[in-house]
């Protein structure tokens, strides 16, 4: 396997509202540090999601990229989370809407246009692909905001001044000005269309390499075939070299397949996978792709003797009743999402560590998979082996542990191991 060395990448999604976001900048994270697949180095790539996706964490990050990139680097940028143009009577002004944004403060909260190009535009490689997820349903753009004036816009015009100036430069939005983006499971429509891109999927020349037409095409493609042509992403250059953007299969031609095993699903309409469900009455199994199961006038969730299944799920003062609080379904995206770190991490060791390590790595997410039925000595037992393999998997695997989805699965067995990891 080859590492695309250059290779350098930031994902923003913001989550609060949008949650799907959240899995899609996971997503892309994943798969450009999957050493089998797009093969970045995992520290070259950089994901901010949710309440680490503020205005002054992107910023930061934007301008790490312009300190780690130089003239030879190729460089993602993505963000997905809400885009304004907003109007005031001191004129009009474009924003990203990052985590914890305040329309009584943008200035301070938000990350205008202006700001977005300069970041950009200090950033030295001569190969840059930006991609913008910003027309998403719902958001602030429905509300009342005095002295405000607020419509959805896909593309910064700052940035679309900067990207017109010379080659090497392309900016995507995820669709056109009018539309809004679809979300789905496990990832949007445009995000599906993406990863399907990086694994070779629709490439012109089976070369192993994506490049950057191979992606903006194909999701050009695919994305308003599955929103029956109510989403059109839109490419904006003056002119630009059809540059590599990174392996599909490691240096490879022949693909690896998809990095996840669900079957994808795009939402009927705009916004329905992530509006929360109001449980006040709720009964029976419940299947939540997307975005929380939330309960508030007290009367209990009961599942009626089924599970749970996605979704976090908050009681006001009732109570979830059934047959397991939360059996939590391990999806196969979830899993290469959340050990995508450490799939890196092994795939950059060395060739004699490597193979024993992978198929220590596949037997732990095998039982990992198993959730509350998982097995937490032999967890724990294949934890040690893979980081006395490739000892610099020890910052990836207490990570992996400590995400959302597995904190709970950890036993003492397991945390002991993690400990003594953490320890040493």
């Amino acid at each position: 396997m080859s590492i695309f060395s250059n290779g350098h990448a930031l994902l923003v999604g913001v989550g609060a509202d949008l949650p799907n976001t959240v899995d899609d900048a996971r997503g892309l994270a994943g798969i450009l540090a999957d050493g089998e697949r797009c093969a970045y180095p995992p520290g070259q790539v950089v994901a901010l999601t949710g309440p680490d996706a503020t205005r002054g964490a992107v910023l930061d990050a934007l301008a790490g990229l312009a300190e780690r990139s130089d003239a030879k680097s190729t460089v993602v940028v993505f963000f997905s989370g809400h885009g304004y143009q907003v109007a005031s009577s001191m004129g009009e002004q474009y924003y990203l809407m990052p985590y914890g944004y305040d329309l009584d403060a943008l200035f301070r909260t938000a990350i205008s246009g202006s700001e977005f190009a300069d970041k950009l535009q200090a950033i030295p490689a001569q190969r840059m692909l930006v991609l913008l997820d910003c027309c998403h349903a719902g958001g602030i753009g429905e509300a009342k905001s005095p002295g405000l004036s607020l419509s959805k816009s896909p593309l910064p015009p700052e940035a679309q001044s900067l990207f017109a100036k010379g080659a090497g430069r392309v900016l995507v939005a995820s669709s056109r000005a009018d539309e809004s983006s679809f979300a789905g499971h496990p990832y949007s429509a445009f995000t599906l269309a993406l990863i399907e891109a990086l694994s070779g999927v629709g490439v012109a020349k089976p070369d192993g390499y994506v490049r950057w037409t191979d992606l903006a095409l194909h999701a050009r493609e695919k994305v308003p075939q599955r929103t029956k042509n109510r989403q059109h992403p839109i490419i904006d250059l003056a002119q630009a070299d059809n540059f590599v953007l990174a392996y599909y299969a490691a240096g490879a031609s022949q693909p690896k397949g998809l990095p996840f095993a669900a079957t994808p699903e795009i939402e009927p309409e705009p916004g329905a996978f992530g509006d929360t469900i109001n449980a006040q009455n709720a009964q029976g199994f419940i299947n939540r792709p997307s975005g929380p199961v939330t309960q508030y006038f007290g009367s209990p969730v009961n599942t009626g003797g089924g599970a749970h299944v996605g979704g976090s799920v908050t009681t006001a003062s009732g109570d979830f009743v059934g047959r397991d609080r939360v059996q939590q379904g391990l999806s196969g995206a979830d899993l290469e999402r959340v050990f995508a770190p450490l799939t890196g991490v092994i795939g950059n060791a060395a060739p004699d560590k490597r193979a024993q390590a992978s198929r220590k790595l596949h037997e732990l997410k095998s039982e990992v998979a198993k959730a509350d039925k998982a097995d937490d000595s032999r967890m724990a037992t294949l934890i040690d082996g893979i980081v006395g393999l490739v000892p610099a998997a020890v910052s990836a695997v207490t990570s992996i542990f400590a995400t959302p989805l597995l904190a709970g699965l950890a036993g003492n067995a397991t945390k002991f191991v993690l400990g003594k990891l953490q320890a040493d």
